[in-house]
């Protein structure tokens, strides 16, 4: 697959018209900040909504809603990396009708791995479990005491007793995080695999969207 060039290797002016602002997840905000930070300074930016409203997904269309409306008032070109999120569907019906742009895919698990690797995976083991870096990092708090697996144990047969694995998909080459990613499994009382994903379809996406603005392209 052909190299995905940022608009200053592809010749383009540097002047976008307007900025864009990316509306995240609280997950992405480590990966999406790597990506931007590869642009001129008032390309693009980020904004995220708290990662903790997976738990609400009733939370999430109005404060896309709250950030749509004020970022358009200043001018801002907008667009939004989310999956479904549990909203089942609100999100996409928002965005329509909006005429916002999303990334594709329902979830940030297909986002990194991307078609038809994600497939692949859950062909290969319906019974899967997905880490990413961010998932690795919080896993203590958003599994262990979040889920209640600390104060009660025996709920661990119950709420993973149908996945067989835990495959960790990583965004970066970190010893440590594949270290922590053994233990969770070890923790789940699954097996474990590694995958190496990098970014995935994320940097492409947001260089097209870059570029889509930008005078000259």
């Amino acid at each position: 697959m052909a190299k995905k060039l940022l608009p200053a290797e592809r010749g383009m002016a540097a002047v976008p018209e307007p900025g864009l602002t990316l509306i995240a997840c609280g997950a992405l905000a480590r990966e999406l900040l790597a990506i931007t930070a590869q642009f001129p300074d008032g390309w693009v930016d980020l904004t995220c909504l708290p990662a903790s409203w997976h738990n609400h997904p009733e939370r999430i269309v109005p404060g896309l809603r709250r950030k749509v409306a004020s970022l358009r008032r200043q001018g801002r070109r907008v667009a939004v990396v989310y999956g479904d999120c549990g909203t089942g569907g609100e999100i996409d019906a928002f965005l329509e009708a909006e005429d916002v742009p999303r990334i594709p895919g329902p979830h940030c698990y297909e986002m990194y791995l991307q078609q038809p690797d994600f497939d692949d995976e859950m062909e290969r083991e319906l019974g899967t479990f997905f880490l990413t870096d961010y998932m690795v990092r919080h896993f203590e708090r958003i599994i262990m005491q979040g889920m209640g697996l600390r104060r009660h144990p025996q709920l661990r047969d119950l709420y993973f007793g149908n996945y067989t694995r835990v495959l960790y998909i990583a965004q970066t080459e970190d010893a440590e995080l594949r270290r922590k990613a053994r233990a969770a499994a070890d923790e789940l009382g699954l097996a474990y695999q590694y995958r190496f994903a990098g970014f995935g379809r994320f940097t492409p996406w947001v260089t097209d969207l870059v570029a889509a603005g930008t005078k000259g392209d």
